[in-house]
Order: structure tokens, then sequence, then C-alpha cells
């Protein structure tokens, strides 16, 4: 049984099985792919601590944090697949596993075994501060390579991430 010409050269080049043709350009490509995959494997990251403090949150305002955080944490998850899909609709390739988003994400992990209420909330808040900044990072990328899309779906992004800020605030005032 022999291979096809077509199966022949995507062994030997496996990278171009996955090529979307794009207007953009090769570095337009690589820049934006970059960017996007910083902020998608920080947002990962944002979302699992935020549903690790939504899971652990403890005290007398339970509910109220409770609900908060998984509506955050679903907004959050809800950024993923939209990411993704930008990346690979530029012609870039994703983030492939936890390994992968481990060596790009930005945005630390908390693995303590508990955390005050206070706490997680001010950490979450500086980490929706942090990610509001790399979203508009990744929007002068997007800019400067004119992928309109990619700027657009990051400008309600920044508005959402400063919405999550805002209200992680207020909840944390004592």
């Amino acid at each position: 049984m022999t291979q096809s010409n077509d199966a022949k050269a995507l062994h030997a080049k496996p990278d171009a099985a996955l090529h979307t043709p794009s207007d953009l350009s090769a570095a337009a490509t690589r820049d934006i792919s970059a960017a996007l995959n910083g902020l998608l494997a920080d947002v990962f990251a944002l979302y699992l601590k935020t549903k690790n403090f939504h899971w652990h949150v403890s005290g007398p305002h339970f509910r109220d944090y409770h609900l908060l955080l998984d509506e955050q944490g679903d907004q959050l998850y809800a950024m993923t697949d939209p990411l993704a899909e930008r990346i690979r609709k530029v012609g870039g390739s994703t983030l492939r596993s936890i390994g992968h988003i481990a060596r790009q994400q930005r945005i630390k992990d908390n693995d303590a075994s508990y955390v005050t209420p206070q706490d997680m909330l001010a950490e979450l808040r500086e980490d929706n501060v942090t990610l509001a900044a790399r979203l508009r990072e990744a929007h002068g990328v997007c800019e400067e390579h004119r992928d309109i899309a990619g700027a657009s779906l990051i400008e309600n992004w920044i508005d959402e991430t400063e919405r999550r800020s805002w209200f992680l605030f207020e909840a944390s005032r004592r």
C-alpha cells in the first residue's frame, strides 16, 4: 500500500495540514497568534483560579461570593473558544495541553489549602486588572496588523474584565 503524494507531504510537514489561508502576513499571523495564545493561557489560569476559589470559599458571605465567582468563571470560560478559534482563523495554532498553558501563563496559580474570602477577592481583582492590561497589549498587536475582528473581540473582553474587577472591588469593601 502506498501513500498518496498529499499524505506524504502532510507527514513531511505536519504544520501544513493546519495552515489556514489568510490575507494577513506571516509576521501578522505569528504576532497575533503569540499575543492571543498568551491571553488564552492567562484566561485558562484565571478561570481555574476563579473556580478553585468558588469551590473553596467559606464564611458569612458564602452564598454571594460562591455565586459571584461561579458567574465570573463562566464568563472567563466563555472567552476560551473564541480566543482559540481566532488564532486558527488568522492561520496560527493554539495551545495543546495543560503543560502548554503552564508554560505560557502569566497569571499565577494559588495552590494554598486555605485562602480567606477577602484575600480571594483581592487576588482575583488584581488578576483581572492584570488581564485587562494584557488584553490592551494584544489589542495593540491586532491593530498594528489590521486584525479588526480580533481587536473587536478584545474590546468586549476588556469591558467584561473591567466589570469583573469592579464587582470584586465592590464585594471586598469593608
